[in-house]
């Protein structure tokens, strides 16, 4: 069995030029279009133009970040697969703050409250959970665990931002988490760390503990992890011209992250064994 997982923090849904110069104050107030020679910042909602990428792209199963809850069943839908949400943090009047998100983007940005969401396709779901590692203080933070009807394990987590030792411990304690979860079955272990390998000792340590490897590349922050899976295709970044779409004769690009893609097989011998 070949299983393909993407991993993608989307940026609440927002798009992100390379040029931080395009985000100016007239543009997240009046939803002015802003320019450069190539590139353009539109603070509009890009739902249709994310769902085309993600479901025209090849997985098994998507993990999603910074994902608005409102577009988890519509994206399933146009997927042909199967949603698994679990909401995160600021999820106060999702019907007030996702109007107010669908008319203007950069406005309110995360405060529109967000979800780790996993998508599963062509696989029927055994079971799905939530584990919330921090309520609260800074933010809450929760991992959607979904059970495949084969048995193998998804682990889907976002850490805490620009807080190191923060996001070192939630990360170690979300993979303690889904370890003992997932028990013996196999466990993919993935999403937005906020974490750099080269940056934290925390990779060796995941490797050694609970047998999760490997890390995407030296400098990346998004991770896709697994036990009990043989690596097929190593965990890699897409190149930033993959999610850029053409824009009135300009360049838009998708998000602040790159996605990240890896292949895994069925392992022949179980996590240990």
């Amino acid at each position: 069995m070949l299983i393909r997982i993407l991993c993608w923090n989307i940026f609440h849904g927002r798009d992100a030029p390379p040029d931080p110069s395009l985000y100016t104050l007239r543009s997240k107030l009046f939803r002015i279009t802003e320019r450069d020679g190539n590139y353009v910042q539109v603070n509009r909602d890009l739902f249709q133009q994310y769902a085309d990428l993600i479901a025209e792209a090849e997985w098994d199963v998507a993990l999603l970040q910074e994902f608005p809850p409102r577009w988890a069943q519509p994206l399933a839908g146009l997927c042909n697969a199967e949603a698994h949400r679990v909401l995160t943090s600021r999820n106060w009047i999702p019907p007030l703050q996702g109007a107010i998100h669908r008319f203007n983007p950069d406005l309110p940005g995360s405060w529109e409250g967000g979800s780790n969401t996993t998508l599963i396709r062509k696989r029927g779901i055994a079971e799905r959970l939530e584990r919330v590692i921090r309520p609260g203080d800074p933010e809450r933070r929760a991992m959607a665990f979904t059970r495949l009807d084969e048995g193998v394990c998804i682990a889907n987590f976002h850490a805490s931002n620009d807080n190191h030792p923060l996001a070192e411990e939630e990360v170690r304690l979300a993979a303690e988490t889904a370890t003992e979860w997932a028990g013996e079955s196999p466990l993919v272990f993935g999403g937005d760390f906020n974490l750099r390998p080269n940056q934290s000792e925390l990779f060796s340590e995941l490797a050694e503990d609970f047998g999760l490897a490997a890390p995407t590349s030296p400098d990346a922050i998004d991770h896709v992890l697994a036990r009990g899976l043989e690596l097929t295709e190593a965990p890699r970044q897409w190149p930033a011209e993959r999610r850029e779409i053409p824009w009135d004769g300009y360049v838009l690009r998708l998000s602040d992250h790159a996605p990240v893609e890896a292949l895994f097989a069925t392992a022949t011998s179980s996590p240990g064994g």
